[in-house]
């Protein structure tokens, strides 16, 4: 059977609304195609007509259980947007590979739902296991709260499922059962009760346990930009976020609204071979803007604190620098980093070595013109002069240098015009043209800069700077091309935690 024909009938079969897929042709609207688990239905639904009328863009509604849901998508590869309710489904869709970005939207828990007034006296596990009290479950198969609720359950699972009166693919099924008398009982999410006027009762067994629905951009979206738009709305705290809460959900701490943001990063100049296209290509996929700033990072650590706070609107939202040692004086507004690469600091001299350059004490030698970065504008050159400094050689080598520049860059192009003898730059500057420069390698204890990545703590698109964070995460092979080790699988580090040698240390 064709993937789209076995989608259709897979749809029929669970007696779900569907909607077929039309391209949208020129001229016409665009048209999303969304997959929501039912237990969101009520507000999504509300959130959806907002989207429309805000952006022109319509949305067209799919509900079912998680379970069923990704099942379809499986199988039929169409789609924009899968609305999941909880992490278990979301690790199902990544093995699958049918979703990409993820955004979370709500928390939940499970918990026992009682008609109003509670008339079985309900008050625990054990007492929905009562022979006088008819219980309704959700499929594990294909509902989320079942599957969370199985796991959680264990064997007591397996008893409660040979009793039950109804066992049903929706937890909005099971709980129109209570609400309509047919059952006495449920096992549903807390933010599904409000939805049917079920009252709530919290066990230790349940309710102590959060999961997180989550809006996904599926890997068959036809528009990326349009996707993550709408999933952007579902996760603002005055859009989505707003309708979710009156709803009687917990709502997830989203990006401020915009149709189109503007992500404003500032990053160290080492890092631009490997991230210029990839940031580009974010934004592109994002469909946002990003204005780059590429310098030395005294120099933008210098920008930073002129602006006095992080109010001002050119303040950045994301910070990837040289090294650790530029992360101190910006901490308070970036209190978290990853540290995402490794670049190792050389001696850079014409092919051949013409001048016999072993060590950082040959940069000393009377009459050699030697190429240092400028220790308050840049990373490299602050770097180069604690080295130096706890080698007794700064003074010496200094009456040597014969340039002072913001980046490494800058030093290869005069090395490689023969204004330089030698020069203290990062393996990575010389890597686009090896062919003109021999490396000598400094101690091993000295000739590591590495790169933290991170993102402001009350930027309006903080999630946006994670995103983005996960996009180069994901492109390890772009860094590793030009030359910088990867260190991106490790945990966050605290600002007030980074190791930073005392010669390195910022007074």
């Amino acid at each position: 059977m064709r993937p789209f024909l076995a989608f259709l009938f897979l749809a029929a079969a669970a007696g779900l609304g569907f909607y077929a897929w039309k391209p949208a042709l020129q001229g016409q609207r665009s048209v999303l195609q969304v997959f929501c688990a039912a237990g969101l239905k009520k507000p999504v639904e509300a959130i959806a007509l907002a989207f429309e009328k805000d952006t022109g863009t319509r949305v067209e509604l799919q509900f079912g259980g998680t379970g069923t849901l990704l099942s379809q998508l499986r199988i039929a590869k169409v789609g924009d947007v899968f609305l999941a309710a909880d992490a278990g489904s979301l690790a199902d869709a990544r093995k699958l590979e049918v979703i990409r970005e993820v955004l979370p939207v709500a928390v939940q828990h499970p918990v026992i739902a009682v008609a109003a007034g509670n008339p079985k006296g309900i008050r625990s596990l054990a007492d929905v296991a009562r022979a006088d009290v008819k219980l309704a479950l959700p499929n594990p198969e294909a509902a989320s709260i079942g599957k969370v609720a199985k796991r959680l359950l264990g064997a007591r699972w397996e008893s409660l499922a040979r009793q039950a009166a109804v066992m049903k693919p929706t937890v909005t099924e099971i709980a129109a059962d209570v609400k309509l008398g047919a059952c006495d009982a449920a096992l549903i999410w807390d933010s599904t009760a409000p939805q049917f006027g079920l009252e709530v009762l919290q066990v230790p067994e349940l309710s102590t346990h959060a999961e997180e629905a989550s809006a996904c951009v599926l890997s068959s979206a036809r528009s990326s930009a349009e996707a993550l738009k709408f999933a952007r709305y579902l996760s603002a705290p005055e859009k989505g976020g707003a309708i979710f809460r009156q709803q009687g959900f917990q709502t997830v701490a989203g990006d401020a609204w915009a149709e189109k943001p503007e992500l404003i990063l500032y990053s160290g100049g080492v890092n631009r071979p490997a991230i210029q296209e990839l940031v580009q290509a974010f934004a592109t996929r994002e469909g946002i803007d990003v204005t780059t700033v590429f310098n030395g990072c005294g120099i933008l650590c210098a920008a930073m604190k002129t602006m006095k706070d992080s109010t001002n609107p050119k303040f950045p939202d994301v910070y990837y620098a040289c090294d650790v040692c530029f992360v101190p004086p910006v901490a308070q507004h970036f209190p978290e980093a990853v540290l995402l690469t490794e670049a190792e600091i050389v001696i850079a001299v014409p092919k051949g070595n013409p001048k016999s350059i072993q060590t950082l004490a040959d940069l000393a030698r009377p009459g050699l013109r030697v190429g240092l970065c400028n220790a308050e504008q840049s990373t490299l050159g602050f770097m180069s002069a604690g080295i130096l400094r706890s080698m007794n050689l700064l003074d010496s080598v200094m009456k040597n240098a014969s340039s002072q520049v913001p980046t490494g860059d800058f030093l290869v192009n005069q090395l490689r015009t023969g204004s330089l003898d030698a020069a203290v730059v990062y393996r990575t500057n010389l890597q686009s043209q090896p062919e003109h420069f021999d490396a000598i390698s400094l101690p091993a204890d000295k000739a590591k800069a590495i790169q933290p990545f991170a993102v402001r703590k009350d930027s309006p698109h903080r999630a946006l700077g994670y995103r983005l964070l996960d996009y180069l995460k994901a492109n390890r092979a772009s860094f590793e091309k030009v030359g910088f080790v990867w260190r991106g699988d490790t945990a966050p580090v605290k600002s007030g935690e980074l190791e930073i040698p005392d010669y390195l240390k910022q007074n």
